[in-house]
């Protein structure tokens, strides 16, 4: 397997409960490196972008004012697999389902508030942290 990057948020369900160290110490311990991350507080309008493809969808409007209701912690992971690793790590969008250990299982209070995102893709990561990272603030 190649090395790659994969985006992440730590949703506002677990900034506002302080879970950032925690969720941080899950994706370090799976052997995820770290290369970028910040504390921001999402714009509607980069909800909007970020979400796009569930536009359609009944829950898009509450989805967008959950992510902006709170700061998230965007993040930039590095690992052999990590699109696949982090999505491991993630563990079910919903918590009832996700296997023990995982940060959705540790963490999420409902499929809605799951505590984390991770990109599906190596084409979604990229996007994802482009629009979240300028290439001097990724130092791997």
């Amino acid at each position: 397997m190649a090395v790659q990057r994969t985006f992440s948020i730590i949703k506002p369900d677990a900034t506002r409960r302080n879970l950032t160290g925690a969720v941080n110490a899950l994706i370090e311990g799976a052997g995820l490196r770290i290369v970028a991350q910040k504390r921001i507080r999402m714009t509607k309008e980069q909800a909007q972008t970020f979400y796009a493809v569930h536009k359609e969808r009944p829950f898009f409007g509450e989805l967008v004012e959950f992510m902006i209701s709170e700061p998230v912690v965007v993040q930039v992971l590095e690992g052999e697999d990590a699109i696949a690793k982090y999505r491991g790590v993630m563990g079910a969008t919903n918590p009832a389902n996700a296997e023990a250990g995982t940060i959705r299982k540790l963490h999420a209070l409902s499929v809605g508030e799951n505590s984390v995102h991770g990109s599906d893709a190596p084409e979604t990561a990229a996007v994802e942290i482009a629009q979240f990272f300028a290439g001097n603030e990724i130092v791997g």
